[in-house]
């Protein structure tokens, strides 16, 4: 059978305590918070893709997790919207790249588990 996966359906972050990532994700970031099925998980939208928030539940270490990267319009302001909304800033945005139809703008984040978050902008 041949086959290929085309799409992210969810993104787990490995988090020490739900009760204070979510607050993050869902007041810092603006994510949309779906629902919690117990004290150890929680789940958000960032647009099509689910973000699952977890304490280790044999896989996956605290503030050892892949990079997320955030697309935004104006990547300055929301950038220091969220700073002022608490999150560590790790990195201003700068430019990452000039791509012959555009720059990539990226300015980088921590949750407070010290996982990294990355803002991101294509400017045209």
């Amino acid at each position: 059978m041949e086959f290929k996966l085309s799409e992210i359906g969810q993104i787990a972050i490995a988090v020490s305590d739900v009760s204070v990532a979510l607050p993050f994700y869902r007041d810092v970031l603006g994510l949309d918070f779906l629902f919690s099925p117990s004290s150890t998980l929680a789940f958000l939208s960032a647009g099509t893709i689910r973000i699952m928030l977890s304490t280790p539940q044999g896989a996956g270490a605290v503030g050892g997790n892949s990079t997320l990267y955030f697309k935004v319009s104006n990547l300055s302001t929301i950038f220091s919207a969220i700073v002022s909304r608490g999150a560590k800033c790790e990195r201003e945005p700068q430019m990452a790249a000039k791509l012959p139809d555009h720059e990539l703008w990226i300015g980088f984040l921590r949750d407070p588990d010290g996982n990294l978050i990355g803002v991101m902008e294509e400017k045209r």
